[in-house]
């Protein structure tokens, strides 16, 4: 076991980027006789099967955030991180049945575009500013950080370099391609990303047990740390603060899961852009059957290395690359990078190659659909409504590289954050109760308006701050703030849009010269028209969700 790069890693490596980069330019050239229009770069022409979906979403979900960040929360706190995972494969299940109907029925190229169908373009504006920053001052950022993190501790490249270098490797394709070439290069990214991911788990374990196997290994680290495999914590537990034991199964976690699945277009672009609502909906399946193998190839490292540093006897065995960059307590990210040091040469470089890919494609995603939303939403809103296809298609390609230049500068100010997944599910539950709840009761309620909705969205952002910095002990769980910044600014929500939609006329009574008030609320004009018919899905599409739910189901049994 070395602890640097060997010939063999950085051909494996190299051999990576070039497929990506050659399969990614190849699906992008122009055909000929055809120029690339604005369903071609952000929608990929409408023509992606289930598998590519599926591979997509689980490519633009699985990033550095979770293979280091995920991992270092393995680390810390154990097996209970996997709620993210396991819970998110329930909630792709509920929006392939009751959110894609809709938004596909629609047509729509961005989740603010649903916002101006159902409300207005004011509210619609509102949205797309508040994503353009979320995605480029929050996720791109913490993405390229997380990355370079991983090449600066892996290969000892300063980080400010290799956040350039994962920025430009994903900007070579993906700006010029669009989303076809981001979700073509996903399915490759994914067979790098789960092979990596297993030969990593399988090494940690196989360490563990002094190279009597897998099975053995993950025996002897359940018998050596039992308090990481409980998937619902206890309130003394000292990480309950962040995953609060059954209210994770029933509280705030639905709304960051349904807000990041059902809501967020570098994740839904990729069911936009199906041949047909049943193509999508298969892909969905796909991806939630993934979701449940995802935790066995990030968390269960993050464990295993801390059962490793935790032993004498097994650090003695890894000799003195066992003391470079340990993971600890306070440092828990440096988990997964710390593992790949000790894999064979030549499998290093595959397991590296799936941490890149993962970066990679899931830069490459949030590039895609922060130009999608910028051109879309704002350039041809307010600056040139009738720009034609090449001047779309350009401007999309200026704004995600200026995305991207902005985070590549932002990136290395995030240095010094411990459990990197969990500060970026705080900070985004800052945003998403209000995006939620004007959603969901855009969706499914058909009184709410369009001022309610704008003073629900608008209000959510206060009260989430309220909650978080209010020194009271039942709100100290950030899931439980989303929790009830999602519940209070429905309320809010509904009651606005009753009083708009009231409603009171008089009418004669059988009483002489008597009246009677009539009070009714009436239906929003833009209210969606909901039917059985709508939400019909396929033999196929029931049985693998059944199946979904039944292996969940086992899974928290198990791991209880």
């Amino acid at each position: 076991m070395t602890a640097g790069f060997g010939t063999w890693d950085y051909v494996v490596f190299i051999a990576y980027a070039i497929l990506i980069l050659g399969v990614g330019l190849w699906v992008s050239r122009d055909k000929d006789g055809h120029q690339k229009n604005a369903e071609d770069y952000f929608l990929a022409s409408k023509s992606l099967p289930w598998w590519a979906i599926g591979t997509s979403l689980i490519a633009a979900n699985i990033s550095a955030e979770q293979f280091i960040g995920m991992s270092g929360s393995g680390f810390a706190l154990g097996i209970a991180i996997a709620s993210y995972e396991w819970m998110a494969a329930l909630t792709l299940i509920i929006v392939g049945k009751y959110f894609l109907p809709i938004f596909i029925e629609k047509g729509l190229y961005t989740i603010p575009e649903f916002v101006e169908k159902r409300f207005s373009t004011n509210l619609k504006t509102i949205l797309a500013v508040f994503w353009l920053a979320l995605y480029v001052f929050v996720n791109l950022a913490s993405v390229l950080y997380l990355g370079g993190l991983a090449i600066e501790t892996i290969m000892g490249v300063d980080m400010t370099y290799a956040i350039i270098g994962l920025a430009l490797f994903a900007a070579a394709y993906s700006l010029y391609g669009g989303l076809s070439a981001v979700a073509w290069t996903d399915v490759i990214q994914v067979v790098f990303l789960v092979l990596g991911g297993l030969i990593t788990t399988y090494l940690a374990l196989n360490t563990v047990s002094g190279g009597e196997g897998v099975l053995a290994g993950f025996s002897k680290v359940m018998d050596a740390a039992p308090e990481k495999f409980h998937m619902i914590l206890e309130e003394s537990n000292d990480n309950y603060v962040n995953l609060p034991g059954i209210w994770v199964l029933v509280g705030g976690l639905w709304v960051a899961n349904l807000y990041y699945w059902g809501f967020n277009q570098y994740i839904i672009q990729r069911t936009l852009a199906a041949k047909s609502l049943k193509e999508s909906q298969k892909g969905i399946l796909l991806a939630a059957f993934l979701k449940l193998l995802i935790p066995f190839i990030v968390v269960i490292p993050g464990i295993a290395a801390y059962v490793m540093v935790n032993d004498p006897d097994i650090m003695a065995n890894l000799g003195g690359a066992g003391m470079l960059n340990t993971p600890s307590a306070g440092q828990a990210d440096k988990a997964y990078p710390w593992l790949l040091q000790f894999l064979p040469t030549g499998l290093k470089g595959v397991a590296f190659a799936a941490l890149a890919a993962a970066v990679v494609s899931s830069l490459a995603s949030m590039v895609n659909s922060t130009s999608t939303i910028f051109t879309m939403d704002i350039y041809k809103q307010y600056i040139d409504k009738n720009a034609s296809d090449k001047k779309t298609v350009n401007v999309g390609r200026i704004s995600g590289g200026v995305a991207l230049l902005i985070a590549v500068i932002v990136a290395p100010l995030l240095g010094g954050i411990d459990q990197a997944f969990q500060f970026i599910q705080e900070y985004t539950g800052i945003v998403s109760p209000g995006i939620l709840a004007v959603f969901m009761l855009g969706l499914f309620y058909k009184k709410t308006t369009n001022n309610a909705a704008i003073w629900g969205a608008v209000l959510s952002i206060p009260i989430a701050l309220a909650l978080k910095f209010i020194p009271i002990a039942v709100f100290e769980p950030w899931m439980h703030q989303m929790g009830i910044a999602t519940l209070l600014t429905m309320i809010i929500t509904i009651v606005l849009s009753n009083i708009q939609s009231k409603r009171q006329y008089a009418i004669e009574s059988k009483s002489p010269y008597k009246f009677e008030i009539i009070t009714e609320y009436i239906d929003d004009p833009k209210g969606i028209e909901l039917s059985k018919d709508l939400f019909k899905t396929t033999p196929l599409f029931n049985i693998g969700s059944f199946i979904v739910c039944i292996l969940l189901a086992v899974l928290y049994a198990l791991f209880w």
